[in-house]
């Protein structure tokens, strides 16, 4: 959708391998693209004015074999368990949103002139919706967490989507797929959530929770609060991505 970007999508694997992929993914394209004289970036935002950067996260349950999602007959051909799983992760939408989106610049990605996925929502077809339901069959039908920053720690990321699908709790919101309520729009707002929330201290342990926002505190409070239409230097001179980089391509 912009200049420069590009999609690269893998095949399934289990949870913690696919989260080594996704590192994996990122350590070969910076190095191919330093060797070429080029950078690759994963801000979400790296450029204001056109779409950025997501890392649409399609993940599935099955046992012995067995694709636990997939229901030929149930609403939108998924079962029962993964619109639980959809439910539960809208109802704690607000709670994860800072490990999903855990920098100042992923806040800019979230801009809903720009087809960014802010909407608390679940459709087959919206893509504003923090959730899509794509189309499936036996072997593939899932759920597509669109809200997702390329900048997210992906093993953190993936524990709060898989934690929170299945131990969370579903909100008592009317019309809860479809109920009018907005990602927050900045790193302090997600923050707040954050440390305001009951079942953080559930998915990480309050130490460890407490430890990462006062890191992704200490990153922000680094940045200017106010977002402006540039981005700027501290943005990417503070973005952990950028020093994985900067030692990655040394080797």
């Amino acid at each position: 959708m912009a200049p420069s970007q590009f999609e690269i999508n893998y095949g399934y694997g289990e949870v913690v391998a696919a989260g080594d992929q996704i590192q994996l993914y990122k350590l070969i394209c910076r190095q191919v693209a330093n060797n070429l004289g080029c950078t690759a970036s994963f801000l979400p935002k790296p450029v204001v004015g056109v779409n950025g950067s997501g890392m649409h996260t399609n993940v599935s349950i099955s046992k012995d074999g067995k694709n636990l999602f997939w229901d030929p007959q149930g609403e939108e051909k998924i079962s029962t368990l993964a619109w639980s799983f959809v439910d539960k992760n809208l109802s704690h939408a607000n709670d994860i949103c800072l490990i999903l989106n855990s920098s100042v610049n992923a806040y800019r990605r979230l801009d809903p002139h720009f087809e960014a996925p802010n909407q608390i929502m679940a459709s087959p077809v919206d893509r504003g919706s923090m959730i899509r339901i794509p189309i499936g069959n036996e072997r593939s039908a899932r759920t597509e967490v669109r809200s997702v920053a390329p900048d997210a720690n992906p093993y953190l990321m993936l524990l709060a989507i898989f934690k929170s699908g299945l131990d969370g709790e579903i909100a008592n919101i009317p019309n809860l797929r479809q109920a009018k309520r907005y990602l927050p729009d900045n790193i302090y707002t997600a923050l707040d959530h954050f440390r305001n929330s009951a079942f953080v201290p559930k998915l990480m342990g309050a130490d460890v929770a407490g430890r990462f926002a006062d890191l992704k505190q200490a990153s922000a409070d680094r940045c200017p609060r106010a977002l402006g239409t540039f981005v700027k230097a501290p943005e990417v001179q503070y973005h952990h991505e950028v020093y994985n980089q900067y030692l990655w391509n040394m080797f």
